[in-house]
């Protein structure tokens, strides 16, 4: 599947990246990063996420909104199944199966962009990859199920290996760490080397450090300021603010109005040579990229000195 790219500038401020460019591997595909984060549009088909559970269970509403998020610009589409919201209890193996699987297969044959999968077990992601998918996304970093490194390295898929603090149902109950960037830096370099160990390779590896896993609101945004920190790692960065309560609380609006934070903090992320942002709302982060990307080309004609 050919991945569509747009054209940007490098970050404002490229000494905060070490990376130009970069090529994640995903099974058949690659995702390519030039210089401003890849777009990752959320498709929730769960009946209770925090934000737009049940707009999207039923797989013809989940269809048509892919195929949205691929006109708005969208470069990888990320399926999730099960509820991963605070106090989540998580579901049976066959019920996300049955929510998620139907999807992917009409996806793989009508979207021209890769298709990740958000979940955290072996079963889902062995149905999943073997129906087109080419990326999983696991909120467990691989702790969840004991044989998904196995399928991710049979199938050569990326992996993104996210930082959470306990389980969905626990992981707000008072999170605390004395150096959150540094606790949250070393989980993720541990789980790298686990999945290495397990087969996966390097250059299938993202790391993503878990904003509203298990964090409070400063320790959020301390993540956020310290994100040059997690790009100087050497491995590909996730970064998921999309409609997250830290930004609601530090904004004082509920979950509808919180788009001027999210795309604050996708240009924060662009700034800090983060690789994708995972979003709900793909058009106006692709937009706001897209902007910025203008703002920092260097003009190839001199302004003219009248309007037209």
């Amino acid at each position: 599947m050919a991945v569509r790219h747009t054209p940007g500038a490098v970050p404002a401020d490229p000494s905060t990246s070490p990376f130009d460019s970069v090529t994640i591997a995903c099974g058949a595909t690659r995702l390519v990063y030039r210089g401003r984060p890849l777009v990752m549009g959320i498709l929730n088909v769960t009946p209770d996420s925090f934000s737009d559970g049940g707009r999207y269970a039923d797989p013809d509403r989940a269809v048509e909104r892919a195929a949205q998020l691929a006109a708005e610009g969208a470069d990888v589409i990320d399926i999730g199944g099960e509820s991963t919201r605070p106090g989540s209890l998580g579901i049976p193996v066959d019920v996300e199966l049955a929510r998620v699987i139907p999807v992917v297969t009409r996806l793989a044959a009508t979207v021209p962009i890769p298709l990740s999968v958000d979940t955290s077990k072996a079963e889902v992601a062995r149905q999943a990859l073997a129906q087109g998918a080419s990326l999983i996304n696991d909120v467990t970093a691989l702790r969840g199920d004991s044989e998904m490194a196995e399928v991710v390295a049979r199938h050569r898929a990326g992996l993104i290996l996210m930082h959470m603090a306990g389980t969905p149902a626990t992981m707000q109950q008072q999170p605390s760490y004395r150096d959150v960037v540094g606790e949250v830096s070393g989980f993720l370099l541990n789980a790298v080397q686990r999945a290495e160990e397990a087969g996966i390779a390097r250059s299938c590896l993202l790391i993503d450090p878990g904003l509203g896993f298990g964090k409070t609101v400063d320790q959020n945004l301390e993540l956020l300021r310290s994100l040059s920190r997690l790009t100087a790692l050497g491995l590909p960065v996730v970064v998921g603010p999309s409609r997250k309560s830290f930004i609601g609380q530090t904004l004082q609006v509920e979950v509808q109005d919180r788009l001027a934070g999210t795309l604050a903090c996708v240009a924060h992320t662009r700034r800090c040579g983060a690789h994708v942002v995972r979003v709900h709302d793909v058009n106006a982060a692709v937009q706001l990229l897209q902007m910025l990307a203008a703002i920092d080309e260097t003009p190839t004609q001199p302004n003219k000195p009248w309007s037209d």
